[in-house]
């Protein structure tokens, strides 16, 4: 039987690294959620196209032949064949991807693209800010990581430093502020834990620790994974 294991929560809350060291030790796949928004956002953004246009974008969408595999743990995005995996993550896609995030509609689009994507591989991790309580309501185990608005923007900053990208550690903060904002104001898959998931505040724990939680937690449930 299938297992899917869905772990929630804010920009820097450690959920996409965590999801991908849980799911490498468990074997799963890994479903990165904002790797599909990112490149949704790309495609439009180099179709031209008006981000908030959702007509433009639906086509944008259905023409752009979007494909995500995992490669060696890491997620390979292709548009067309061609590997964008390292321009979906550049500093302009950054900033504008939250108007893709925001639109209900483009949101129905790319849960669809979840749900298909979890059909055809099986058991998963997935990670994001509704996958518990939009995406996938009945998963086996639900997590939803946080910390301090600090330490997340910390977080991100290191990140972007070891990619070489020169970004200010006030900006980082007004930017998650921002983020968290809309995510949790938004009419559709707001930004909130689901009422059954585990909630664990990462702020003063390394990931090996967190991973190390979470198997723990799935492991004395019952012996279902």
């Amino acid at each position: 039987m299938s297992t899917i294991i869905t772990i929630d929560g804010p920009a820097g809350s450690g959920k996409s690294t965590v999801s991908k060291q849980l799911a490498g030790k468990l074997g799963y796949t890994f479903l990165d959620t904002g790797a599909m928004y990112r490149a949704v956002t790309w495609a439009g953004m180099r179709s031209g196209v008006d981000l908030n246009d959702t007509a433009a974008m639906t086509e944008v969408i259905n023409s752009s032949n979007l494909d995500f595999q995992n490669s060696g743990g890491e997620t390979l995005v292709t548009c067309r064949g061609e590997d964008i995996s390292d321009e979906i993550r550049s500093r302009d896609v950054t900033e504008k991807v939250n108007a893709v995030a925001a639109n209900p509609q483009m949101r129905n689009i790319l849960v669809k693209m979840q749900r298909d994507f979890a059909a055809r591989h099986g058991s998963i991790v997935t990670e994001g800010r509704d996958q518990g309580t939009v995406v996938f309501p009945d998963a086996m185990f639900k997590f939803f990581l946080d910390a301090t608005l600090e330490e997340r923007s910390i977080r991100r900053y290191k990140e972007f430093k070891a990619k070489g990208i020169d970004y200010d550690l006030d900006e980082i903060k007004k930017s998650i502020e921002k983020r968290d904002n809309s995510d949790i104001k938004r009419s559709s898959g707001p930004l909130k834990p689901a009422d059954d998931a585990v909630r664990i505040d990462t702020s003063e724990m390394s990931v090996k620790d967190v991973v190390g939680y979470i198997l723990n937690h799935i492991k004395s449930g019952a012996g279902r994974v």
